[in-house]
């Protein structure tokens, strides 16, 4: 895996989109066009005191002259948000990384129904336009507490209109099991991305109905956290040398790799971004990325956060 290119950008306009979401729009000095990406895409944001956080790009894939982002400032974060929208503004720079891709649109599907809570309509709004652009049946549920609070829902009443199906707390509350009930069909997908809550609800009533897991697809923003995890130590195989590496209980394999020399590119290290994903050939892995879809579980890994039980072989 090679690392991604990492850019110098502009911020040449900040918009205030709700009282805690701020959109910024990122320019090449130079280039007229940036790298090409499309709907569901993230790129990094790499921070001077060497934070690094991941964004969905909210704009346009069809307009490659700028990237947009929706940032929300999370109170009690990791105090990258509150950087951002303490002392980003028009007319400075962002380092950048180019877009990565792990909430891509099905290929094949019939219907693509997307529900996005609050800041994870960011990278639904992007698919929706991918999916407008070709062409294809689609549907997206906005769910908010109030419109005051429901980011980019101007710019989505515009380009979507009936397609666009707004549900706020303080005025219409929805009942999210007959939703998802009455968008399943065969050769729908869908597509969820928001708080924990959201996702867990939508989750439950999918797999009540019997929807199929690889027509389901999520994105989230935390990492696995489960108190009751106690990690034990493992055996890491180096595919392409055959060298075996010892990680203990209290390290990530990524981190042992790179200790010992072996090259590994890597972003949020939370099991969330992808950066670090690789495949392995044997072993029982221990899951603890928020990412990777049930089919691809079977033979890829994120080693900053998943683990083995007594060993693994990785394809490196």
């Amino acid at each position: 895996m090679s690392a991604r290119m990492i850019m110098k950008l502009d911020i040449v306009e900040r918009v205030e989109e709700t009282p805690d979401v701020v959109v910024l729009s990122l320019r090449h000095p130079r280039r007229p066009a940036l790298p090409a990406w499309e709907g569901g895409a993230h790129v990094d944001l790499h921070l001077p005191d060497g934070k690094i956080r991941q964004y969905s790009l909210c704009g346009d894939p069809r307009d490659r002259s700028l990237y947009r982002v929706a940032i929300k400032r999370e109170r009690g974060g990791r105090g990258g948000s509150d950087w951002i929208h303490d002392q980003l503004a028009v007319g400075g720079t962002v380092h950048c990384a180019s877009p990565r891709n792990n909430f891509a649109l099905a290929e094949g599907a019939g219907r693509h129904i997307f529900m996005a809570g609050g800041i994870g309509v960011t990278p639904l709004a992007a698919l929706a336009r991918e999916a407008h652009y070709r062409g294809e049946d689609f549907a997206l549920h906005f769910f908010a507490r109030a419109r005051r609070h429901a980011p980019l829902l101007a710019e989505l009443e515009r380009a979507f209109g009936p397609r666009l199906h707004t549900h706020f707390d303080d005025e219409s509350p929805a009942d999210l099991g007959a939703l998802v009930a009455a968008a399943y069909e065969p050769g729908a997908h869908l597509y969820v991305c928001g708080p924990a809550g959201l996702n867990g609800a939508v989750r439950a009533a999918a797999e009540q109905i019997g929807w199929e897991p690889d027509r389901y697809h999520t994105e989230v923003f935390q990492p696995v956290f489960d108190e009751n995890f106690k990690p034990e130590p493992f055996d890491i195989t180096v595919a392409s040398t055959g060298r075996t590496l010892r990680v203990p209980a209290d390290r990530s394999a990524l981190d042992v790799l790179r200790e010992n020399g072996v090259a590994m590119p890597s972003s949020c290290e939370l099991g969330v971004c992808g950066a670090c994903i690789c495949g392995y050939r044997d072993g029982v892995v221990i899951h603890r990325d928020s990412l990777l879809s049930l089919r691809d579980r079977q033979e890829k890994m994120t080693p900053c956060v998943s683990r083995a039980r007594v060993g693994v072989t990785l394809d490196l």
